[in-house]
C-alpha cells in the first residue's frame, strides 16, 4: 500500500506517543445528571485524557476539523502549510481510533484542498481495507455565478470503519410515499415493482429465461440488455406465494413484484455516497440554524462553518443507535452534540476555543431546555436530559515523571489498567483490585485506598498489607502490584507469584 509522506511526518508519529496525560477538570453540570460530556481545551490533549477511560467504546466519531483553505477563520487557524496541516491531523487521527470501538466508524468532512491526501492518510492510520465510502455531500443549493472556474458545490464525508465488524444501519423509509402502496390484500398494502434488473444476458445468463404468462400460456423472456431481476428458483417462490402482478387485466405482457409497504419499513432503505441538500441540508440552512438557536442577528456574529443538524442526523442514524456513544473533536458551533442529544445519543464534544463556552455551551443548554431549530420537530425533541462541563487541567506527571497531587486514585485507576489491559476500565474505581486480564490480577496501591496513608495501610507493599488483599480480593494465579515502595523480598514475591511495580517510575515509563 503506498503511504503519504510530508516533511516531518517521523515528528507527527512520535507526538502521538508523546501526548501528556492530562487531568479532565469539571466545571459545572447542566440540566439532569449525565455522562455526557462538553470539553473545552486542545483537542488533541483532550483525546489522550480520554483514552483511559473510553478506549474501545465510541461506536462513532465525526470531526469537521479546519481545511486548510488559506481563509481568514475567527474560530480556527486555518492557515496552516500542508505538512503542518497533515502533522496536526495525524496524531489526533491515532488517538481517535484507540477510542473508537472494533464496530465503530469514523466521518470525516473536507473539501478538494485537502481530501484526496487525507484519503491517504486515513488508508495509513485505519487501513485502506476499512475505507467505506468517500460521501458526496451537496453544501450548496445555489451556484456562485460569479466564481472564475468551477463553482464548488459539495463536501467530502470519509467514512473510515474500526474493523469488518462494523456494520451500517439503514435509512428510514419516506413516509410521504404511502400513497405509491395504492393496492391492499390479506397481507397488506402493496405497489407494482419492477421484476427486471439493469444486467444484460451476457453478465448474468442465469437471470435470462421464460416466464410462462398465467392467462396467454405465453413464454416470455426479458430483453437481452435487462434481464429478470431474480432467479428461477426465487420466480417459482413468487409464483406459490402469490407475488407477481401481471396488470389489472391480468393480461400484463411484463410482470411486477408486489412490494409491501410493511415489509419495506423493516427493511429501509440502503444509503448511498450522493447526499443532496435536500437529504442532509445545505451551509446556509445550517449558519441560519446557529443564528435562530444562538439569538445572533448577523453573519458576523455567526461561527463560519457549522454543518446543518439534517446532515449529522443522517450521519448518527446511519452510524449509531440510541444509547451509543459519539464523539465530535472537532465540535465548532456544537451542531453534532446537539444533534447527538436530540436523538438519544450519549455524547463527547471537545472544542479549544473561546466559543466552547460562548457557542457550545449555550447551545446545549437550549437543546436540554427544549429549542426546537433543526430537527428537534422530526424527531420529536421536547427538552430533557443534561451534560458535563469540563476543562483541561494540570498535567498527571510533571517533567521529572512525579505524580500530581491532584490525581485521585480512580484516575491513576483507569491510566494503569488500560496501559496493562489495553481497554478501558470501569467509569470508577473504588477498590486496590484494578481487574483480571488474561489470568493476571492488578492491583494499585495508591492515596490510602486501603483506608490509611501509613505504610501499613496501604501505598506501600508489606506483609500485612499483601495479606488484607489476599483475604479481601483473592486471585489464584500471577498478580501485579503498584505501588510507592516494596517491603517483601525477592524470594516472597516470587512464591506469591508477585510483580511489583513503583510509582510513579513504572507508570511513567510505560
Amino acid at each position: 500500500m503506498p503511504f503519504l509522506d510530508w516533511v516531518n511526518k517521523n515528528q507527527a508519529k512520535e507526538a502521538t506517543r508523546e501526548v501528556p496525560y492530562h487531568l479532565l477538570k469539571h466545571e459545572a453540570s447542566f440540566g439532569e445528571p449525565s455522562d455526557n460530556l462538553l470539553i473545552q481545551g486542545d483537542n488533541l490533549l483532550a483525546l489522550k485524557a480520554l483514552v483511559p477511560f473510553y478506549a474501545g467504546r465510541v461506536k462513532c466519531i465525526f470531526i469537521d476539523p479546519p481545511y486548510n483553505t488559506q481563509s481568514a477563520f475567527e474560530h480556527y487557524d486555518d492557515k496552516l502549510e500542508h505538512s503542518q496541516w497533515l502533522s496536526m491531523m495525524y496524531p489526533r487521527l491515532a488517538l481517535l481510533r484507540q477510542l473508537l470501538s472494533e464496530d465503530g466508524s469514523i466521518w470525516v468532512t473536507i473539501d478538494d484542498n485537502e481530501a484526496h491526501y487525507l484519503k491517504v492518510l486515513l488508508d495509513e492510520v485505519f487501513g485502506r481495507t476499512n475505507f467505506v465510502a468517500n460521501v458526496i455531500w451537496q453544501k450548496k443549493y445555489a451556484v456562485a455565478n460569479d466564481h472564475k472556474t468551477i463553482a464548488p458545490m459539495h463536501d467530502h464525508v470519509l467514512v473510515f470503519r474500526k474493523s469488518p465488524a462494523w456494520t451500517r444501519n439503514l435509512l428510514a423509509r419516506d413516509a410521504s410515499k404511502d400513497v405509491l402502496y395504492r393496492f391492499s390484500d390479506g397481507r397488506g398494502d402493496w405497489r407494482p415493482d419492477n421484476y427486471t434488473c439493469s444486467k444484460t444476458a451476457d453478465e448474468r445468463p442465469n437471470l435470462y429465461y421464460p416466464i410462462t404468462h398465467p392467462v396467454t400460456g405465453e413464454q416470455i423472456f426479458p430483453k437481452r440488455t435487462r434481464v429478470w431481476a431474480y432467479s428461477k428458483e426465487q420466480h417459482l417462490d413468487h409464483v406459490q406465494n402469490d407475488m407477481i402482478y401481471w396488470g389489472k387485466d391480468g393480461l400484463s405482457k411484463i410482470p411486477s413484484i408486489k412490494r409491501y409497504k410493511h415489509l419495506l419499513r423493516q427493511s429501509g432503505i440502503v444509503p448511498q455516497s450522493l447526499w443532496l441538500h435536500e437529504f442532509a441540508g445545505h451551509t446556509d440552512q445550517s449558519r441560519k440554524e446557529t443564528r435562530a438557536v444562538l439569538g445572533t442577528e448577523s453573519l458576523a456574529d455567526d461561527f463560519l462553518t457549522p454543518k446543518p443538524e439534517l446532515l449529522l442526523s443522517r450521519v448518527w442514524s446511519l452510524a449509531s443507535d440510541p444509547g451509543d456513544l459519539v464523539l465530535d473533536s472537532f465540535l465548532g458551533s456544537g451542531t453534532s452534540a446537539a444533534v447527538a442529544h436530540k436523538m438519544g445519543r450519549r455524547y463527547i464534544g471537545i472544542e479549544m476555543g473561546e466559543h466552547a463556552r460562548t457557542h457550545c455551551l449555550p447551545r446545549l443548554q437550549k437543546v436540554v431546555e427544549g429549542e426546537q431549530g433543526g430537527i428537534s420537530e422530526s424527531v420529536g425533541w421536547k427538552g430533557g436530559g443534561g451534560f458535563r462541563f469540563m476543562t483541561l487541567g494540570e498535567p498527571a506527571f510533571d517533567a521529572d515523571g512525579r505524580i500530581n497531587p491532584s490525581v485521585r486514585f480512580a484516575t491513576l485507576a483507569a491510566f494503569v489498567w488500560h496501559v496493562e489491559a489495553g481497554v478501558p476500565g470501569r467509569q470508577t474505581f473504588d477498590s486496590p483490585l484494578l481487574g483480571v486480564h488474561e489470568g493476571t490480577a492488578f492491583y494499585l496501591l495508591y492515596n490510602g485506598i486501603l483506608g490509611d496513608r501509613k505504610p501499613e495501610g496501604g501505598n506501600v507493599l508489606t506483609h500485612a498489607v499483601l495479606q488484607a488483599l489476599k483475604e479481601v480480593f483473592p486471585h489464584e494465579g500471577p498478580r501485579v502490584v503498584y505501588g510507592e515502595t516494596c517491603r517483601l523480598g525477592p524470594a516472597r514475591l516470587a512464591a506469591e507469584q508477585i510483580t511489583f511495580k513503583q510509582i510513579p517510575y513504572d507508570v511513567k515509563m510505560r
